[in-house]
């Protein structure tokens, strides 16, 4: 997607996805829109989300998520089809990044951007697979929210209380009542707890560094052999 809109040289430029769900003829009814508001971008939501009632709310709740943790006001059932002025697709370019979240980066880029309600004409199901949503889910926060991080730092201070409080307890009970509690499952329980937190905590802290990996890489979106067709510049 960001190779072609390298290499996309339009004043307005029409992004759509390739699977034609997405229908070419919104073109025309975004340009109206566009020229009609005299804005920047023009992109499509959708009427009605696809599918059960589970996945209709999974998505409700995946928006609500991404809202909630990265700040980002994110339209619901967005599609990737798209309008854009020269100047809009010049300042999106300008993200050099690798792990990319384009809803985000669609977002934060600015400028005057407005919703037009589309229908997908889509009689398949779907192929986000609950794996590939969670996978979705975590890139969208990660890429755009140090709140993990944060939320790591919170709850290890709260645990930190919790044990420290626990431990003053255990104290004043053995020097005033001379008659410590005895608790193997307890010691053990606590022992797997604090256990798996940490092991979270790293996996949390590890999927951060596996995107700083990927970044410092710098290796490009694509490599284009030729281009056919371009006009002389």
């Amino acid at each position: 997607m960001m190779t072609g809109l390298r290499y996309a040289r339009g004043e307005q430029v029409f992004l759509i996805d390739s699977d034609l769900e997405e229908e070419p003829e919104w073109l025309m009814t975004f340009l109206e829109q566009k020229q009609r508001e005299n804005c920047d971008v023009v992109y499509g939501v959708q009427d009605a989300r696809r599918g059960d009632s589970i996945e209709r709310w999974s998505g409700q709740l995946y928006y609500w998520v991404v809202r909630a943790t990265t700040g980002l006001m994110l339209p619901d059932n967005i599609v990737t089809a798209r309008l854009m002025s020269r100047e809009y697709v010049d300042a999106l370019l300008l993200h050099d990044e690798r792990e990319m979240f384009m809803a985000g980066l669609w977002s934060i880029t600015g400028f005057d951007q407005r919703p037009q309600t589309v229908h997908k004409h889509a009689n398949n199901t779907t192929t986000y697979t609950f794996g590939r949503k969670v996978t979705l889910l975590v890139n969208s926060i990660t890429s755009f929210s140090s709140a993990p991080l944060v939320g790591i730092f919170y709850l290890g201070l709260f645990i930190s209380l919790v044990a420290g409080t626990y431990t003053a307890y255990l104290i004043i009970h053995w020097v005033f009542l001379a008659n410590p509690p005895s608790g193997w499952t307890s010691v053990m329980a606590s022992i797997w707890l604090l256990g798996g937190l940490v092991i979270l905590f790293i996996g949390i802290i590890g999927i951060y560094l596996s995107k700083i990996f990927s970044e410092a890489k710098r290796r490009p979106y694509t490599i284009v052999r030729k281009v056919h067709g371009r006009r002389n510049e």
